[in-house]
């Protein structure tokens, strides 16, 4: 049958059109449900309408009530929907219990952002990542969530490995996650030999954080255009998770100190605490970081609770002691400027039209030279390994083996600094 949109366009055989449907709890709901709204977009699905139903406790078998679930079925039929999304996240037999029922293809908010990221990702380690976190979604559901999506085909929630791995059994599907958890653990270890490297040469790193869609990556295009590398710049669009692997780029102020800006993947209310730990790896760069830079929809009405789902998220992930720089992008729209900033140190910008990105350079030279000390260290020969903390950490500039101690002098972190200050000279 031929569909068509609002626009009386005819709508593609991969386009889909849904129904929000979302569990009133007394948490915010009405901002998880705008947000659930704009992963579908960025999914490419058409979103037909919302339903939400306040309730205490979800139905084991079908999660909403029956009746419930009565109005959806006819909602569906009329507004010629094909799929259900739900924005919490249903177990196997609720799936197969609700697609029996409607008629429908029916997923959950972890199976759109899981697509989402299938969709999204580039790199060998971020399709192993999405990969692992797929199966690890999928394996307590294969007696229902299984053979759900294997009677409908293709669509949503099959990407990446999906379609591939649906007909495997529980060991085959366990032997798959070991063997990307294997090698996973092999990138990582490039990556922490790369990041020894960059901490060897004395670089100091600037990792860009915050909510999906603040504007990080147009961030890391101004500055690069500020220092005449246009031609490496990242792909920055306005949508959730436009980024997904972690960007890396050297920049090299006229009038500064050299830094390696990095690139990492949005924060999203609810994000799957599998899709968490498959990029913890990923994102514990962000661990080792000489200057966190916190970036914040100013435009957005409800930014404090992004702020704070980014802050858990990221104690979460690697509880960092780095120093902090708010970032409040998008003042090119917003309404006011924020007010009660707290986080640190705050510096309103908008990457679009560059304004006060001069000022978020001059704030980025102060953090990162005042994050390290240039002081001299007499080490006993029985510290070899505070030795080598510091030459792994800082940027050693001459070590001298005298009678009783090693003495290396340079420039380290302050961190280190405060650990070793009583050995200094």
């Amino acid at each position: 049958m031929v569909r068509f949109n609002e626009n009386n366009e005819v709508l593609r055989e991969d386009e889909y059109r849904a129904i929000l449907v979302g569990a009133d709890m007394g948490d915010d709901t009405e901002h998880s449900m705008r947000e659930l709204e704009g992963l579908a977009e960025a999914d490419g699905i058409e979103v037909a309408g919302m339903m939400t139903q306040p309730m205490e406790h979800p139905n084991a078998a079908t999660f909403i009530g029956r009746g419930k679930l009565e109005e959806l079925a006819e909602l569906c039929e009329a507004m010629e929907v094909d799929t259900v999304i739900f924005n919490d996240e249903l177990s196997g037999i609720q799936i197969r219990n609700l697609e029996d029922a409607l008629g429908v293809r029916v997923i959950d908010r972890t199976i759109l952002i899981l697509d989402i990221f299938a969709d999204r990702a580039v790199s060998r380690e971020g399709k192993l990542q999405v990969e692992l976190a797929q199966l690890q979604y999928r394996m307590p559901r294969l007696s229902g969530f299984g053979r759900s999506l294997s009677r409908l085909g293709g669509g949503i929630g099959t990407r990446g490995p999906g379609e591939k791995k649906l007909e495997t059994d529980r060991r085959h599907i366990a032997g798959r996650i070991d063997d990307i958890k294997a090698e996973l653990k092999k990138a990582a270890r490039v990556r922490d030999t790369q990041r020894a490297e960059r901490v060897r040469t004395g670089i100091p790193t600037v990792a860009l954080m915050g909510y999906t869609n603040s504007g990080k990556s147009a961030i890391m295009n101004r500055i690069l255009a500020m220092t005449e590398k246009d031609e490496k710049t990242v792909s920055s669009k306005d949508m959730l998770f436009a980024t997904l692997d972690p960007q890396h780029r050297r920049i090299t102020p006229e009038n500064g100190r050299e830094f390696i800006l990095i690139d990492t993947v949005g924060f999203v209310s609810r994000l799957p605490h599998g899709l968490v730990e498959a990029f913890k790896s990923t994102l514990e760069e962000v661990r080792d970081a000489d200057l966190l830079i916190h970036v914040v929809d100013s435009s957005y009405e409800n930014r404090d609770f992004q702020i704070d789902v980014t802050d858990r998220v990221m104690d979460e992930i690697c509880g960092t002691s780095a120093a902090r720089l708010m970032a409040y992008n998008k003042m090119d729209i917003a309404d006011s400027v924020p007010e009660d900033v707290s986080g640190g140190p705050a510096v309103f910008i908008s990457a679009k039209t560059g304004m006060n990105m001069e000022l978020l350079m001059e704030m980025i030279q102060q953090a990162i030279d005042g994050n390290m000390v240039e002081a001299a260290f007499a080490f006993p020969y029985n510290m070899g390994g505070a030795v080598s903390r510091l030459c792994e950490n800082g940027k050693v500039e001459s070590i001298e083996y005298e009678a009783e101690a090693t003495v290396l002098r340079g420039r380290f972190r302050l961190e280190d600094y405060n650990r070793y200050r009583q050995y200094e000279v």
